[in-house]
Order: C-alpha cells, then sequence, then structure tokens
C-alpha cells in the first residue's frame, strides 16, 4: 500500500482513549493525513476525527486502527472482513492479546507503517447463517451455548454431508486458529499457531463419552445439527450473543481465509503472546502494583483462581469441580498484598465467571459464603443444600 491518507479509528466503548487519538491526530496534522472516527463513538469525544459511517470508514480508509482491547480489535475485523486494509490493534488499558501495540509505542508504530516497515498477517474467519437468516462472522469463535434452566447442547457434527459425532455439552465451539486461545482454550482445546490453516470444533463440560477437539482443512464442508433432544441454545459470535438455535437448526459453517489482514512488526511472537495471555508463567515484574490493575485468572490446571498484581500471584481461591457444580473451597490472599481488597476482586470474579458458565456454586470457603451473603445479587448461583451431585 502507498503513504496512508486517510486513518479510521474504531474505540473502546469505555475505556479512556483519549490520549491513544491525541497521538494519532498529532501524527496525521504533519502527513496530510485525514482521520476518521464512528458516529456513535467519536461523538463522546473531543476530538479532531471526522465523524462517519461504518460503511464510509471502510471505504475511504487506507489503514484502521481499533483502541482498546481484544473485544476492540475482534469488531474492528469483523468491520473490514473481506477488505484488504490492514488492522493495528493498539492495548489501551488492560493487556490485550490481539493487539499489537502498547499506548507509549503509538508513534514508533505510525512511523513504522510510514516507511513500510510492517508484515501482515492473514486471519482466517467462519461465517454463518442464523436461523433468522441473518449471516454473522467471526475472527475467534462461533458457539452453541446451553441457556440456564434448560437442557444441554445436543450436537451432531455433520462433516463432509455425514454425521461423523455427536456431543452432549454446555457448549459446542467452533473456532479460527486466532480463537484457539479463548473459549475453545478454557475447554480444553489446543494452542493452535496463527499460520495453521484449520477449523477447530470442540466441547465445553462434554457429558458424552466423546469429548476431544476436532481440526478440520477449512475446504471441508462442516454442518452443526442442533438434536431433537438439545435444549435452547444461544448462538454466541465472538462471545456475543447473536441469536438462538433449537432442536432441528442446522448452522452451515463457512470458512473465511484471510479475512482480515493483522499488522504485525515481528517484536514479539504468537507464542511470547500467547504465554503472557494465558499465563503459562509469571512475568518478572515484581512488587507495588495498584489493586485496580489486578488481573484474575482462571488457572484451570491447578484448579484455582489466581489474582495477580503487577505480574506477581497475589493470592488464590481453590475449587473443585463435582459433576455440573463448582464448589470454592478455600481464599488465601499473600501476607504481603494483603489489606488490599483482592480476597473480593477473586470471589467476584468467580462468581462472575459462574453465572457466565451458568454453573451452581458450592461455597463452603467461609468468606465467599459472606461475600455472598452481603452481596445477594450473587445468591442465586448457590447450588440447593446436599450433596454435590
Amino acid at each position: 500500500m502507498g503513504m496512508v491518507k486517510v486513518v479510521g479509528l474504531v474505540l473502546h466503548p469505555r475505556r479512556d482513549c483519549g490520549a491513544a487519538i491525541d497521538a494519532i491526530v498529532r501524527w496525521a496534522q504533519t502527513r496530510d493525513v485525514t482521520v476518521l472516527g464512528l458516529h456513535d463513538e467519536i461523538t463522546r469525544i473531543d476530538c479532531a476525527a471526522v465523524a462517519v459511517s461504518d460503511r464510509e470508514m471502510v471505504e475511504r480508509a487506507g489503514l484502521l486502527v481499533s483502541l482498546g482491547g481484544d473485544g476492540t480489535m475482534l469488531r474492528t475485523m469483523r468491520l473490514v472482513e473481506g477488505r484488504k486494509t490492514p488492522v493495528l490493534g493498539v492495548n489501551v488499558g488492560r493487556l490485550g492479546f490481539l493487539a499489537e501495540v502498547d499506548l507509549p509505542d503509538l508513534p514508533d508504530a505510525l512511523s513504522m507503517i510510514d516507511e513500510h516497515r510492517f508484515t501482515v498477517e492473514p486471519r482466517t474467519a467462519v461465517r454463518t447463517v442464523l436461523p433468522d437468516g441473518r449471516e454473522v462472522s467471526a475472527f475467534n469463535d462461533i458457539a452453541l451455548v446451553r441457556v440456564p434452566g434448560d437442557g444441554l447442547a445436543h450436537i451432531g457434527i455433520d462433516v463432509e454431508g455425514s454425521n461423523f459425532v455427536r456431543y452432549a455439552a454446555d457448549a459446542v465451539i467452533v473456532a479460527t486458529p486466532t480463537g484457539s486461545t479463548a473459549y475453545s482454550f478454557s475447554a480444553g482445546g489446543p494452542i493452535v499457531s496463527p499460520n495453521v490453516a484449520g477449523i477447530l470444533v470442540g466441547a465445553s463440560a462434554a457429558h458424552s463419552s466423546f469429548n476431544r477437539s476436532l481440526v478440520l482443512s477449512p475446504d471441508e464442508q462442516l454442518a452443526l445439527d442442533v438434536a431433537a433432544t438439545s435444549g435452547r441454545l444461544a448462538i454466541e459470535v465472538d462471545g456475543i450473543i447473536q441469536g438462538y438455535a433449537g432442536p432441528g437448526d442446522r448452522l452451515s459453517i463457512i470458512p473465511v481465509p484471510a479475512a482480515a489482514q493483522v499488522i504485525r512488526f515481528g517484536r514479539t511472537s504468537f507464542y511470547e503472546r500467547a504465554r503472557r495471555k494465558l499465563r503459562v508463567e509469571g512475568s518478572a515484574q515484581v512488587g507495588g502494583g495498584d489493586p485496580g490493575d489486578a488481573v484474575v485468572v482462571d488457572s484451570f490446571e491447578q484448579s484455582r483462581y489466581e489474582v495477580l498484581l503487577g505480574g506477581e500471584l497475589a493470592g488464590v481461591l481453590n475449587y473443585r469441580r463435582h459433576g455440573t457444580r463448582l464448589e470454592l473451597t478455600h481464599t488465601e490472599i499473600d501476607q504481603a498484598f494483603e489489606g488490599r481488597g483482592l480476597a473480593k476482586r477473586l470471589a467476584a470474579a468467580a462468581l462472575d465467571d459462574a453465572r457466565r458458565r451458568a454453573t451452581p456454586v458450592l461455597a463452603s470457603c467461609p468468606f465467599v459464603a459472606g461475600y455472598v451473603a452481603r452481596h445477594p445479587e450473587f445468591s442465586d448461583l448457590l447450588a440447593p443444600e446436599g450433596t454435590p451431585s
């Protein structure tokens, strides 16, 4: 691509992107570059970007810049799906995975784009037509998820025109390689290099004897058949509910190779970013840290939620799984980090996670039980008393 003349901005709905927008506008002014923003996003802030519609932005911009986290990056990729317009991801706030640069590196990154010192990584999307006839695309995953109170997802996986296997599960997930580190990963799927051309199919909390993931070639025909015995299912597209499916519905999945082009500067590899995101090991930073920056992760290999502050393990909330139930057994905060409200952060995160996964909770940890008593909005998650099923 020649010199970029028009840059489009896509903003996180809540995080403050002011500093990033200022840096881009300053860079643009010295180069006679036009900066566009989306009507409903730009009107929130006072800046020199021109407000346009989604369509006009996609048609005019030679470069799209996503300011936010992974959700914003996925939305930007869906916006430009099928076009050659490259996308630069800028982390604003929490650690993102898809984003390539953090805020302080933004001016350098823009200069490198000017000088063509970057590579472009094509990303595969998956597309389907919802039962209501709308077409949707995802760059991470399309998932059929059990609706709380309804039956399990009973889904036949149809490959190349014949039924290969059937899952009974809380959710069935079709993921791209990009999405291998998202929902699919928490369901036990493999980490897949973005250079692999493939589609993953897997189940979360499978109740069927068959619980393995499948990896298909993008040119193999894939369809999901919702069985007569299935409960009602939410259809999540990159984590956002876009519709519902029920017994008899069939979703054909169409892979779209190179549906978006992501800018890379070669500073960090996919594996470094994956290790950071999935916290396979602690970062080297120590001490200090603002409790607001605490990160809670589900370290499911160790059956515990961990709260990390400045990359250091500050506390844990242990759990046990009993069939479909989750028992929260014990909360412990490292002495060096006491008195910062981190135990509450752990309890709230664990309960939010249980709500997201529609998992009944047994609070045998006295701290968690006390927390639920003080926050009755979580009380509906508690499983009826009795033996863990």
